[in-house]
């Protein structure tokens, strides 16, 4: 198992450096796992951006002072303000064909098994008209939808990625209403919710380590290699 941790220079260098993990996952079998801290920026998904008015959400994401990505796997749309922590789990697979549910299931699973450990009191679900719908979410037991995660299969690897909304929900509604509605998608202000609001931690660096002892168990086990980020943005480049 590796562990990758810290945060590469550009938006572009962190998914190539995750890109990479996954390439690693198919190619030597190796399960790789990484939460970090992602630049500000919004993620468009594969079918934003076939959206009339798509050139409209990703100004106003710009004018807002975020980066604009488009990402590989599903979903639609997710802001990172800066207080946004990110993971992304590769792993080997012997069946691209089978195990989708069940690595979903153990994606959410991390995810609270995480926020419970910080004192969250959080659930499987989401309120109706949130960001990046699906059926993977989790949200405070008596708020809004703070976490969400995607899939990505390709041959001999999978990747479960996600997010974790830690604090900045008034910058996180300022962004995310004018992008959905350059999208033409439903979406309810008061769906979002941070761990702030539930009176969580408002560091991300925090939740990341959380998430790591979730997924991973502990880093002293023998079985955990630790690497930087900047290790697998050179491995990209070469």
């Amino acid at each position: 198992m590796r562990l990758v941790r810290g945060r590469a220079d550009t938006p572009s260098e962190d998914r190539a450096a995750t890109a990479t993990m996954l390439a690693r996952a198919g190619a030597t079998g190796e399960e790789a796992f990484r939460a970090w801290t992602p630049h500000r920026q919004v993620a468009f998904g594969r079918r934003d951006t076939h959206a009339t008015d798509y050139d409209r959400a990703c100004r106003a994401a710009r004018e807002r002072g975020y980066a604009v990505l488009e990402r590989s796997v599903g979903g639609r749309a997710v802001a990172y303000t800066g207080s946004t922590a990110a993971f992304a789990h590769a792993l080997p697979l012997e069946d691209a064909r089978r195990g989708l549910t069940e690595r979903y299931e153990a994606g959410v699973d991390g995810v609270l098994v995480a926020l419970h450990d910080l004192g969250v009191d959080a659930a499987r679900g989401e309120p109706e008209n949130a960001f990046c719908p699906g059926d993977h979410s989790v949200r405070l037991a008596a708020g809004g939808k703070i976490a969400g995660i995607a899939q990505r299969v390709q041959s001999g690897a999978a990747l479960v990625a996600g997010c974790v909304l830690v604090d900045g929900r008034e910058d996180l509604v300022d962004v995310l209403t004018p992008v959905y509605a350059a999208l033409d998608v439903p979406f309810a202000p008061d769906s979002v919710g941070t761990l702030a609001d539930a009176g969580g931690p408002t560091d991300p660096d925090s939740v990341c380590r959380a998430l790591e002892r979730a997924f991973l168990g502990d880093e002293d086990d023998p079985d955990v290699r630790v690497a930087a980020v900047a290790d697998l943005v050179r491995a990209d480049e070469a």
